[in-house]
């Protein structure tokens, strides 16, 4: 150990008459402690809400989209699947229909989108089945129709085939509906008349209901069949795009252009994060904006760290006098001051720290935050550490603490003893 970090750490063991400045010095690394942990414990909250709304979105959406800038009939539709399935990463892709309807129960009516998904295929685009509540995916198939007895116009019974449609919690609780309830899906694209254009409707039962956990998509959201798709809105073999699947959705973006660059100006491509770029671009500044507004807490603790240093300094000015007599130079005397900064600084970062992610897995193991699950659609607090973040928190944190030190070891290191011991 050299001689300067000796005198360093033998100047943080204040004696009786300092009990004062031992006092600011636990402040300080008290102070520091909590701004670290706060800030680390913030940023894995920010960071679990941005993360459980990307697995709520990827999974109600599909992870890429291709749509053509014309008509997207077999040709068209054959051709972006053969596009997309000769690009690396990509699991599936299929056609799909996307138009607003209005849905009505016995009871109540709401508007909602409509989706039109292929049910022929294996592997699906979306991961909505992690969302069901009641019923799955599959029921939207032709072979899962249900036979309905009814009275026809006549009053004679007769059997009716009524194809499955999956609902939205909030979309179902708002028309009064559950599982294996009948409901009309009506379409504003009906058929040409001479009255003019008179729109179409077709009968459903409701095959299955999801939460995925987002407003915008229990409330609004409704599926059936491609081919009831098709019927429904009049739109013979057409499509309105294709939907693609692929390994890893953080790697979208880079598919999206393989994508695109097979597909030039026949159509156009968007990944599920250019589709949401405005709900995570809000995101990421309030993560940003809170981080800033909590580091104001290590700053609160790097003044405490200032004074500290300056008030030892005034006490020392004595033994600064005497170690510059016996020779030890400017930047030894600056550096003793300095190394006891960034030892308070640095036992604070390591409470902080330890404090922080003890603090993270203590919530995601026992999760005893709850959250009104009605108006945050969470009923827990969502924490996520990323490594990468604890990081710069600590950074952040040491850089304020140097800075912190550097004044009061400079002022230390300009001390003239013969000034200092004139008067002792």
């Amino acid at each position: 150990m050299s001689y300067e970090w000796f005198i360093g750490l033998r100047y943080l063991k204040a004696k009786r008459k300092q009990t004062f400045i031992s006092l600011i010095t636990i402040i300080s690394v008290l102070g520091v402690a909590i701004g670290v942990t706060a800030l680390i414990v913030v940023l894995a909250v920010m960071t679990g809400a941005q993360e459980d709304i990307k697995r709520k979105i990827v999974g109600a959406n599909p992870h890429i989209v291709m749509t053509a800038f014309g008509d997207m009939g077999p040709q068209a539709t054959a051709r972006a699947l053969e596009m997309a399935n000769a690009v690396e990463g990509v699991i599936s892709a299929r056609p799909y229909i996307f138009n607003q309807v209005i849905v009505t129960s016995s009871e109540k009516v709401a508007g909602a989108v409509i989706r039109g998904v292929d049910q022929t295929q294996e592997a699906s685009t979306m991961d909505l089945g992690g969302f069901m509540l009641e019923g799955s995916l599959a029921s939207l198939g032709d072979e899962y129709a249900m036979e309905i007895v009814e009275p026809d116009e006549f009053g004679e019974t007769m059997k009716v085939r009524r194809a499955g449609i999956v609902l939205g919690k909030e979309l179902a609780a708002l028309l009064g509906v559950h599982a294996e309830s009948p409901v009309t899906v009506l379409s504003p694209m009906g058929k040409l008349t001479p009255g003019g254009m008179t729109p179409t409707s077709r009968e459903f039962y409701v095959a299955g209901i999801f939460r995925a956990g987002m407003y915008e998509f229990d409330s609004g959201l409704a599926l059936i069949s491609l081919k009831e798709a098709q019927r429904l809105l009049n739109m013979d073999q057409n499509v309105s795009g294709v939907e693609v699947k692929v390994d890893d959705v953080y790697n979208a973006p880079r598919i999206a252009d393989l994508i695109r660059q097979k597909a030039g100006l026949t159509f156009a491509v968007r990944d599920w994060q250019e589709m949401n770029k405005n709900l995570f671009y809000a995101l990421a500044l309030e993560k940003t904006v809170i981080g800033l507004i909590l580091i104001l807490i290590i700053f609160v603790a790097a003044f405490n760290i200032v004074s500290t240093l300056i008030m030892v300094v005034l006490e020392k000015t004595k033994d600064i006098a005497i170690l510059k007599a016996m020779g030890a130079s400017r930047g030894s005397i600056m550096k003793i001051f300095f190394l006891e900064g960034l030892t308070i600084g640095g036992a604070g970062i390591a409470m902080g720290m330890v404090g922080g992610i003890a603090l993270c897995q203590l919530l995601q193991r026992y999760q005893f935050i709850k959250l009104p699950q009605d108006v945050y659609n969470l009923d827990k607090l969502p924490v996520s550490m990323e490594a990468a973040d604890v990081a710069m928190v600590c950074a952040a944190a040491l850089a304020v603490t140097v800075l912190a030190a550097l004044y009061p070891a400079w002022s230390a290191s300009r001390v003239d003893p013969a000034e200092a011991i004139r008067y002792e």
